[in-house]
């Protein structure tokens, strides 16, 4: 199987976890943060919404440089807008990765602010990255939510809320 769509496959499936997550988040917990290096469930949730949408960006371009493109979160204020907002952004990534050509993956993708380099890797990793970026911070929603007492949905088989002791 091709890199593009074994990243379509997974992209897929874990959207229907991601989904599950998002559509939970109350709105009257959005500024809650577990500790005050912690972000924001607002901005947590937002990151995870935005992830798809760094497939697209990675496809068709070779680096972002956040002194020419300053990071400016999405204006998220309820838990709809919430999930359309990654609805959207899954949107995208599925039409890069429909796009999308397997040569172009080799190809170095830079992350910058403007002299200072972060990272220049592949775009294959990269991609792997912004996957793996995903599933990272929905684990980390997932423990604000259990602070917060709010029933978490099964992942990759059922939580510990699905079942019965």
């Amino acid at each position: 199987m091709s890199q593009i769509k074994q990243f379509r496959k997974e992209l897929e499936r874990e959207a229907v976890i991601t989904r599950k997550m998002l559509s939970i988040v109350p709105a009257a917990k959005f500024d809650w943060q577990p500790h005050p290096k912690s972000m924001t469930m607002r901005n947590l949730s937002t990151h995870i919404a935005e992830l798809p949408s760094w497939i697209d960006m990675v496809l068709t371009t070779s680096e972002l440089d956040f002194a020419a493109n300053p990071y400016t979160p999405a204006a998220i204020d309820d838990t709809k807008a919430l999930v359309d907002y990654f609805e959207k952004n899954l949107d995208t990534g599925r039409k890069a990765l429909e796009t999308g050509n397997e040569e172009s993956l080799g190809e170095t993708w830079t992350l910058r602010n403007g002299q200072d380099i972060y990272s220049q890797e592949p775009k294959l990793d990269v991609i792997r990255m912004s996957m793996n970026q995903i599933t990272h911070h929905r684990a980390q929603l997932g423990v604000y939510l259990r602070l917060l007492d709010i029933p978490i949905p099964g992942s990759y088989g059922p939580s510990a809320d699905d079942m019965s002791f």
